[in-house]
C-alpha cells in the first residue's frame, strides 16, 4: 500500500535535486551529448536511438563509440540512413560495443530505413501505439516492426520488451529525450505528439536503489513490474512530467553518497 503523505513529503526535497542536476552542464559526460552535436529532427532521433542502444558499460567507452557512429553515418544520419547502400554499410566493419557488433549496426541502419519508409518515421511508431498513461506497449509493437527484415536473431537482444518483464532502461531514457520538453535544454523534446506524461523513468541499478531507499520503490528486481511501481509514484509528484525525477534519482547515486 502506498504512503501517500510519505510520498509528497518527497517532493520538495526530489524538486530541489532536480534543478540541481537537469542541467545542461552536466551532459559533457553523459550520452546525451552525441545527439545534440546535431540540429535536425530526424539526425537527433536517429543518434539519439543509436547511442541509447549502446548506452550500458564505461560511460567514456560510450562517448568514444558514438563519435565513431557518427563517422560511420558521416555526420549526416538521416542522409545516410535513407540512402545508403551496401558497399556504404562496409564502414561498419569493426565497429564493437560490447556485444553490440558490426553486423547488429548494420541491421539497425536497415531496420531505421524501413521505418522511414514504411511507418512514417521513429515518432510516428511510438505515437501510433502509445496506450493511456504508458508507452511501454508501444516499446513491444516498435520492436515487432523493427525486427521485421531479415535478422540474425542475437540481434534482438538489443532492443528490450516491457511485455517480456524488461525494464527497457535504454529505450526509455531514449523517449525521455525526444519527448520530454526540458527547460533547461537537456531534453530535446522534439516529438510533440507524444506527452511527457505518459513517459517512463529509465530505471537501472543505480536509480533503482536510490528509489528503494526513498521509499518510491518496493520490488526487489528491476525489471517492467518495477518500472510500473515506480511510475506510478513519481506521477503523484508530477503528473505532467513524472520522468524529471530521474534527474534526481540519478544525481543521487551518482554525484552524492546518498
Amino acid at each position: 500500500m502506498v504512503n501517500l503523505s510519505k510520498i509528497q513529503d518527497l517532493k520538495p526535497f526530489l524538486d530541489e535535486k532536480v534543478e540541481l542536476y537537469n542541467q545542461f552542464k552536466f551532459i559533457a559526460t553523459d550520452p546525451i551529448s552525441i545527439p545534440h552535436k546535431f540540429q535536425k529532427k530526424e539526425d537527433i532521433e536517429i543518434v539519439g536511438f543509436l547511442i541509447a542502444s549502446i548506452a550500458w558499460g564505461n560511460r567514456k567507452s560510450i562517448l568514444n563509440n558514438g563519435e565513431k557512429l557518427c563517422k560511420i553515418l558521416q555526420f549526416e544520419p538521416y542522409d545516410f540512413i535513407m540512402n545508403h547502400t551496401e558497399r556504404d554499410l562496409e564502414s561498419c566493419t569493426g565497429f564493437v560495443h560490447r556485444t553490440f557488433n558490426a553486423d547488429d549496426l548494420r541491421y539497425f541502419i536497415r531496420a531505421l530505413k524501413f521505418i522511414y519508409t514504411q511507418h512514417e518515421g521513429l515518432e510516428a511508431v511510438f505515437h501510433k501505439y502509445q496506450v493511456e498513461h504508458s508507452l511501454q506497449p508501444a516499446i513491444h509493437e516498435f520492436k515487432s516492426i523493427f525486427f521485421q527484415l531479415d535478422h540474425e536473431k542475437r540481434t534482438e537482444k538489443h532492443v528490450s520488451d516491457p511485455e517480456k518483464n524488461s525494464a527497457a532502461k535504454r529505450i526509455n531514457m531514449f523517449l525521455r529525450w525526444m519527448v520530454r520538453k526540458d527547460p533547461n535544454g537537456v531534453d530535446f523534446g522534439i516529438w510533440k505528439r507524444i506527452s511527457p506524461a505518459v513517459l517512463s523513468c529509465p530505471l537501472d541499478v543505480h536509480s533503482g536503489r536510490i528509489a528503494r531507499e526513498l521509499g518510491l520503490l518496493k520490488r526487489s528486481q528491476n525489471d517492467a513490474k518495477a518500472v510500473k511501481e515506480l511510475d506510478d509514484n513519481l506521477r503523484l509528484l508530477d503528473s505532467k512530467d513524472p520522468v524529471k525525477y530521474d534527474f534526481a534519482l540519478f544525481g543521487l547515486g551518482a554525484f552524492e553518497s546518498f
